[in-house]
């Protein structure tokens, strides 16, 4: 997809703060510091649209972004490893939640997973809500920079393991240094696009 424009739109916390369902939604998801908004900035080519920070747990609220008018961008908050009280984390997890399943724009979870972490408890139940309530998703694993090819290769089938990952459930490797795996998945994004009814 070629990027013509790419807006923040507002910040929520609960449904009647969402912005008005006008376009099918694509949510980022994934633990905190995993690249959520790392992955989203390489995606539209702009450096700031979504904020980043070396401090897990920087996003505390979902954020929602519009690009070329036609599709939507949630950056949703981290989850796991923020230094942050476990009231504020319960907070985060029913945030999350109420998104995901009651928002009915949903149209895909860009599931995010740091290929030099074996996925969590976090991950998994996650992986497993998704499933409940049929969700489409895909794997996306950042940071592959920072392992070589061969331990990139390595560590993408230990995680396969660990979700016992179907073949048509393969992850995208990805890196915001390098840009890797930037049209893998506009790809794949652009195909589950066209394949929505009202697209």
């Amino acid at each position: 997809m070629k990027i013509i424009s790419a807006e923040f739109v507002k910040s929520a916390v609960w449904p009647p703060q969402y912005p008005a369902a006008t376009m099918p939604e694509i949510a980022f998801v994934g633990r905190s510091n995993v690249g959520k908004s790392s992955l989203i900035n390489t995606l539209v080519a702009r450096k700031t649209l979504a904020k980043t920070s070396n401090t897990p747990g920087r996003t505390q609220l979902i954020n929602f972004f519009t690009i070329n008018e036609k599709v939507a961008f949630v950056d949703l908050p981290g989850y796991g490893f923020a230094k942050v009280s476990q009231s504020v984390k319960k907070d985060w997890g029913d945030m999350i939640e109420a998104y995901l399943r009651e928002r009915q724009s949903l149209a895909l979870v860009v599931f995010i997973l740091d290929i030099r972490r074996d996925p969590s408890e976090d991950d998994l139940s996650l992986r497993n809500w998704l499933e409940h309530y049929r969700i489409p998703y895909v794997y996306i694993l950042t940071k592959a920079d920072k392992l070589s090819n061969n331990q990139a290769i390595v560590q993408k089938r230990a995680i396969e393991r660990a979700l016992q990952l179907p073949a048509e459930k393969k992850p995208i490797l990805f890196s915001a240094k390098t840009q890797k795996g930037k049209s893998e998945i506009w790809q794949f994004l652009d195909d589950h696009l066209r394949s929505l009814p009202k697209y």
